[in-house]
């Protein structure tokens, strides 16, 4: 997995300040993306263990409240494989952190088990497990709403998914 930036102070992606990591690769190719260069797979740099320590290093510090996951598409099929190894090692060494994750993927239609998509993979089920809220749903440039908190259009969920994944219902953070 490439990714194209680290922010470690980031107060735009989720509440409070954040580490926030922008992955390389998307098929989404959403007209009015506001980072088109992050759809190229080889865009950026490689992710490795110095990129891994990097990013728990700027999570351990107590004024940050979790991680945010952007793209390019962090539910790309190989950005799992190697996303689900950080989140889970956050989750051990960083109970308190919360994470988000930013997706043009659908939850329901896409990323849970049962739904026939190109997203599904062996550790798909256990990557939403360790995310607190997704974001999901494609920018969609004639539903954009700059009023709209911590998203940029209309179709898009801010998904409680501790709790969407325990009651097997969709719970937005706005219920």
């Amino acid at each position: 997995m490439n990714y194209c930036a680290i922010k470690k102070t980031d107060i735009a992606d989720g509440p409070g300040v954040r580490v926030t990591l922008f992955v390389s690769g998307c098929r989404h190719h959403c007209k009015g993306c506001f980072q088109p260069e992050t759809w190229d797979f080889n865009y950026g740099q490689p992710y490795t263990d110095k990129t891994r320590d990097e990013l728990i290093e700027a999570l351990s510090k107590p004024y940050i409240k979790g991680l945010t996951l952007l793209g390019g598409e962090p539910m790309e099929p190989d950005n799992q494989r190697t996303l689900v190894r950080l989140l889970k090692e956050i989750r051990e060494r960083l109970p308190e952190k919360n994470v988000w994750c930013y997706t043009g993927c659908v939850l329901e239609k896409d990323l849970l088990a049962g739904s026939e998509s190109d997203y599904r993979t062996e550790v798909t089920n256990e990557m939403l497990s360790y995310i607190d809220v997704l974001v999901d749903g494609e920018f969609v440039l004639e539903k954009r709403n700059l009023m709209l908190k911590f998203r940029g259009s209309e179709n898009q969920r801010l998904i409680d998914l501790k709790k969407t994944l325990a009651e097997g219902r969709i719970i937005t953070l706005e219920e």
